[in-house]
């Protein structure tokens, strides 16, 4: 389930992006290989629909190589990404005027099924034990309310630090970690009850 955010010396991205600047296709290639895995299995977990988000995973890739002047070495070129991702998230879930949950109330769907995102370990169909405490976690995250969710989902799932994710989010860190914490809490609680 530890979905390790793609390793490589810090600098790499940035002289990969000067490249693709310079009209290197290759170089872009080379970031989009490096982070569509990541950025899926973050649309993945907060979206639940695989279509949507392979599309959304597409979207955010199209929207950097066209905002890619814009972007400044001073930062990672990682939380300059899930910031585009993260906007267009917010962007999708305006238009759907998803619905206010509180932390205490449960969802009306029980029986929906989180989605399943690839994962190379191996299979958890080896070790059952292993594969009902995984569905019951995704199915807890999948009842995280929004404003929680995602913030879980990028320091957990995709090993952003709390300043990263503060930078995408454009919140202060004390509200990152506060509201990570409360995910947990909630996470632990309904896990207990189940």
């Amino acid at each position: 389930m530890n979905m390790q955010k793609p390793k490589m010396v810090p600098d790499e991205d940035r002289i990969l992006v000067r490249q693709s600047l310079k009209g290197d296709r290759q170089s872009f290639e080379l970031l989009v290989k490096k982070y569509q895995q990541p950025l899926f299995n973050y649309f993945g977990r907060l979206l639940q629909e695989r279509e949507l988000s392979l599309d959304f995973t597409q979207e955010v890739f199209l929207r950097a190589y066209a905002a890619l002047h814009t972007y400044r070495e001073k930062y990672q070129f990682s939380t300059w990404l899930f910031r585009i991702a993260s906007n267009l998230l917010i962007d999708h879930w305006r238009k759907k005027k998803l619905p206010l949950m509180s932390i205490d109330s449960q969802s009306e769907d029980e029986d929906r099924r989180p989605l399943q995102v690839p994962d190379y370990e191996p299979p958890v169909s080896e070790n059952f034990e292993k594969r009902e405490l995984l569905e019951k976690i995704e199915q807890a995250i999948s009842r995280l309310p929004e404003s929680l969710k995602e913030l879980f989902v990028l320091r957990h799932m995709n090993d952003f630090s709390y300043e990263e994710i503060a930078a995408i989010k454009h919140l202060p860190v004390g509200t990152v970690k506060n509201r990570v914490f409360q995910a947990r809490e909630w996470l632990r609680s309904w896990l207990e009850e189940k």
